[in-house]
């Protein structure tokens, strides 16, 4: 069997965690299948894995345009595949077409979906609208839809109700936790500017609506003044909410010691340093269908403070591994806080509460890490994406 997959990111280019998602699962498939990348970007020295760039005919275009001219390129060379697998709607559209002109099943992995995440309006302008239906195109006619937790099987049923419910299958996001595990390094831990000897609170993530970073800075202020704020964010989806992060950071720098803004992407031991050093971790998302991030830290040894949406209370069992903070939602796709000053109120008293007691913190982290290790290998999500592979083709 072959299996070709269509993806925005692949190594080295990933900013996200559908790009973690895609390496993982290509790496654990290769052990019993034969598996083709065809990746959006630079070229890769990867064997069996071919990358492709904005035709130059598109280079001044809408950013949506650019895309599924790349999509287009794409798709002359799956022939020959037995599967079509695409991610992110970056790629779905090569996958339909392809589906299309060479008869084969078309797979996608929903990693997030268009309708829930209407911010991106101020990124694509009328491409949001080009991106959402080419997106509802792919999803009306796969062959198989994987959701990687129930909340998002449930969000696309929701989204989309005219696909067969029978054709969405939960397969979870996993994580490798011998590549990702505790990593003492107090000394690389001391040169960010962060104390190990003192309580932290720790973000990653990319700078969109969807992470709920201002949420955690409002709330970053009511927390007790000896704990730590480190924030390893960047890659800003607009200049103005780079602007309102900016300015809340400055608000909380100015009457508070130790809030740490690192901007660049840090190498995995780097970042599993600061995980592992971390009281806790925190996911403040308003949207997320998983969350790899919550398996690196849970992987790393960090508890898990994450709010109770999306499928992140698939991933953080409440009291074992972290905490869950409420929420109440708008529903209007925004995943905006009913009561945003409650939701920051609920933050800070859930985080204050961990961090008071580094003891059930640490015991959060250590149970975090055997669930991450039991219930999340990639080596059992490979098997069961197989199975999905040959049962669409038997």
């Amino acid at each position: 069997m072959r299996v070709d997959i269509v993806t925005k990111e692949y190594p080295p280019e990933i900013y996200g965690g559908a790009g973690v998602h895609v390496a993982e699962l290509v790496k654990a498939l290769r052990e019993s299948i034969e598996v083709r990348v065809r990746a959006f970007g630079a070229e890769r020295d990867e064997q069996d894995v071919t990358a492709y760039r904005t035709p130059a005919e598109l280079a001044s275009a809408n950013a949506a345009l650019q895309t599924l001219g790349t999509d287009l390129v794409i798709v002359p060379d799956v022939a020959g595949a037995d599967v079509v697998h695409s991610h992110t709607w970056y790629a779905n559209f090569a996958g339909h077409i392809a589906s299309q002109l060479h008869g084969i099943p078309h797979v996608l992995t929903a990693h997030s979906l268009e309708p829930l995440r209407p911010w991106k309006a101020e990124q694509l302008g009328g491409g949001y609208a080009v991106s959402s239906g080419i997106e509802r195109l792919a999803y009306e006619n796969a062959a198989a839809i994987i959701a990687v937790s129930a909340g998002m099987r449930a969000d696309i049923l929701r989204s989309y109700p005219q696909v067969d419910p029978t054709k969405v299958r939960v397969i979870h996001n996993g994580i490798d936790v011998e590549a990702w595990h505790p990593v003492e390094d107090p000394e690389f831990v001391r040169a960010q500017g962060i104390d190990p000897e003192r309580p932290s609170v720790v973000f990653v993530g990319r700078i969109t609506r969807q992470k709920g970073l201002p949420y955690l800075l409002r709330a970053a202020a009511l927390l007790p003044p000896e704990v730590q704020l480190v924030l390893c964010a960047g890659a800003p989806d607009t200049p103005e909410i780079m602007a309102e992060v900016q300015e809340l950071v400055r608000g909380l720098q100015a009457t508070r010691q130790g809030v740490v803004w690192i901007e660049r992407m840090l190498p995995r031991h780097e970042l599993s340093a600061i995980l592992t050093a971390a009281t806790t971790f925190v996911c403040p998302s308003v949207y997320e269908p998983l969350g790899i991030v919550n398996l690196e830290a849970m992987a790393c040894g960090a508890a898990v403070v994450g709010t109770a949406t999306g499928g992140i209370p698939e991933v953080v069992d409440d009291r074992v591994t972290g905490r869950l903070v409420p929420i109440e939602q708008v529903q209007d796709g925004t995943g905006t806080p009913v009561d945003p000053d409650r939701y920051v109120s609920d933050l800070a008293a859930v985080l204050t509460e961990v961090v008071s007691d580094p003891a059930r913190a640490k015991a959060y982290g250590e149970a975090g890490r055997r669930r991450a290790a039991d219930e999340f290998s990639w080596g059992a999500i490979a098997d069961t994406t197989r199975a999905l592979y040959e049962e669409l083709t038997a």
